[in-house]
């Protein structure tokens, strides 16, 4: 039988086909993405589970003149396949391959750029209130987002916006009950009981919005879809229509464990099954370490309390969840409200872990300024996945948080070398400070195996000295060290310290550094622009020291995805490049 999907480039092959082909398009559609992501690695499930509500939006809708926007794009493979991409598919999230989630330079149906949740409704409704202005009432413009997502205060401000707009807006709500934790809260109950007793949905919330709603229907029947999509179709104003999916939807596998299949990493792809790691011994990931030393330390401090937005498992707050259930919250996908519930605990005595991915925490900035520094509230936060992260690209990658937490007062920020580090700046932080502060490490495995050691209290502020020498010296942060460590062996009479707090700096060591070394070259794994390089440049310049100050770290620009080791390379912070680096300065003459 010769495959629909072998005469499908673009949306304008797909609807060429009858209604009857559709559910063929998508089994073959499902299985295409299961052997592309089975060896490439990436997110499945959430587009298994939207594969008959891609097709069917693709068939009625006439994009890319219609404006489709995919909330996160976690689910938006299918989207890519059909859009021009499904022969360099199995590029994806490498390295010069096609992007992850939608981006607006790849495609002209990739609408906005996205990667981070909750936007996708206030960026329809622009563009929607834009074809208004320009005179154009017959495109259509929608949205889709997850139940998870739309829980999102920026989402609800889009809604509350939305519902007094006459513009042409189609929101659809995807609800499979899971974002890549199960979903939380009373909207998530409430949404529950929608879907079981029909006479929520005449009266609820999104009605009393003033969106034309209708739903919940089955999200995996192309008749029920393409019934009620082209019903809209016909219909001017804010619309909302509710779809229930099922996530990992095609394989049993990811079906039954929605967590694990969000990103399930290398697995067979007949049986579903994940392939096995060999048996080797490595070190645990930061996140694991993270994890069981909140439950270590809140078994003896009752005060310490686990908060995350939405990443229970990403975050490994799930073994607190599972030990200290009542001291644990999964706010969900509600960063700004995580640091002000936080500051509020603070106020009352109790010891808050907020942890957030540091490049979600950009979207709390003024909650880090506002209700938690200038209060100088006791708020510690975990920045998981600091420093680049890898596949997931630019809008994953956390190196900007060193600049945008350096700049604020009374912040404290902290980068550990290793997992005793880390363990260590815990223990000292919930033994009490004075104000906040920010602990970043890395995604990804570690470098010891017997980390479990017992707790050190560490000197706030003080750096160390990892490696003598009298020519160079090389100043590093965070887990870049073992770069460093790397680059300088056998390298003659370089000197390595590792400064661990970017603020406060270690101004007593600093002086000693300069004044034994002429040469100095920073190493960091963030911005190079207000980063760990200009807090050492700026100590140099307001102590009037003219020692030669070289930096290495990321470049002024957005880093795209590709392996870690890649993109170390191309910013120069590879053990080789540092060691290039090095030796290139060991035959200049200092100032």
């Amino acid at each position: 039988m010769d495959r629909l999907l072998n005469h499908i480039e673009y949306p304008s092959d797909l609807r060429k086909l009858s209604e009857d082909q559709l559910p063929q398009l998508a089994k073959e559609l499902r299985e295409f993405i299961i052997n592309i992501v089975a060896t490439k690695q990436g997110h499945l499930g959430a587009s298994l589970g939207v594969v008959e509500l891609t097709i069917a939006l693709h068939y009625l809708f006439d994009t890319p003149n219609d404006l489709l926007v995919w909330d996160v794009g976690h689910q938006a493979y299918g989207h890519k396949i059909l859009t021009g991409r499904k022969k360099n598919f199995h590029t994806n999230r490498q390295l010069n391959g096609i992007s992850g989630f939608p981006k607006r330079e790849e495609s002209e149906y990739d609408t906005f750029g996205v990667g981070h949740s909750s936007t996708s409704i206030s960026a329809a409704l622009g563009m929607a209130i834009a074809s208004s202005l320009q005179g154009d009432l017959d495109k259509h413009h929608i949205a889709v987002i997850g139940d998870a997502s739309i829980a999102s205060g920026m989402a609800f401000e889009a809604l509350n916006h939305a519902g007094v707009n006459d513009s042409n807006l189609l929101i659809i709500l995807n609800d499979n009950a899971i974002g890549i934790d199960p979903s939380v809260g009373a909207l998530k109950e409430y949404l529950t009981k929608v879907k079981s007793d029909r006479s929520l949905a005449k009266n609820n919330i999104i009605r009393a919005l003033n969106f034309d709603y209708s739903g919940p229907i089955d999200g995996h029947d192309f008749d029920s879809l393409l019934k009620e999509l082209k019903r809209l179709q016909n219909k001017k104003g804010p619309k909302f229509l509710h779809v229930v999916t099922t996530k990992g939807k095609g394989l049993s596998q990811a079906e039954k464990d929605q967590v694990k299949y969000h990103a399930p990493g290398r697995f067979d792809a007949k049986t579903g099954d994940l392939i096995p790691k060999d048996n080797t011994i490595e070190p645990p990931k930061y996140q694991d370490v993270f994890g069981k030393t909140m439950v270590e330390l809140a078994r003896k401090n009752k005060k310490i309390i686990g908060i995350t937005p939405a990443m229970l498992t990403g975050s490994s707050l799930k073994f607190m969840m599972e030990e200290f259930p009542e001291r644990t919250f999964d706010v969900g996908i509600a960063e700004q409200h995580a640091v002000t519930l936080s500051a509020g605990l603070a106020t009352q005595g109790m010891l808050p872990f907020c942890n957030i991915y540091s490049t979600f925490l950009q979207r709390a900035y003024d909650q880090v300024i506002h209700d938690v520094a200038l209060q100088n509230l006791p708020v510690i936060f975990c920045l998981d996945r600091a420093g680049l992260v890898g596949e997931d690209g630019a809008t994953h990658h956390g190196v900007f948080d060193l600049t945008y937490l350096r700049a604020i007062p009374n912040m404290i920020v902290f980068a550990p070398r290793n997992e005793i580090e880390l363990r260590n700046i815990m223990y000292t932080a919930q033994l009490g400070l004075a104000g906040p502060i920010a602990i970043r490490y890395p995604r990804g495995r570690g470098i010891t195996i017997n980390w479990q050691q017992p707790f050190q209290k560490i000197e706030v502020g003080a750096g160390l000295c990892l490696q003598k020498g009298n020519s160079i010296a090389v100043l590093s942060l965070g887990t870049i060290a073992k770069n460093v460590t790397e680059a300088i062996h056998n390298l003659e009479d370089i000197a390595h310290y590792d400064l661990r707090f970017v603020k406060p700096l270690d101004e007593k060591l600093l002086h000693e550094i300069f004044t034994k070394h002429k040469t100095i070259l920073t190493i960091e794994d963030g911005v190079l622009k207000g980063g760990f390089g200009s807090a050492i440049v700026e100590f140099a310049v307001e102590n009037k020291y003219r020692n030669s100050v070289h930096v290495l770290g990321i470049k002024d620009k957005f880093v795209e995805h590709g392996s870690v080791d890649e993109l170390q390379r191309l910013n120069g912070i590879d053990s080789e490049s540092i060691r290039k680096k090095i030796k290139s300065l060991q035959t200049k003459k200092p100032l």
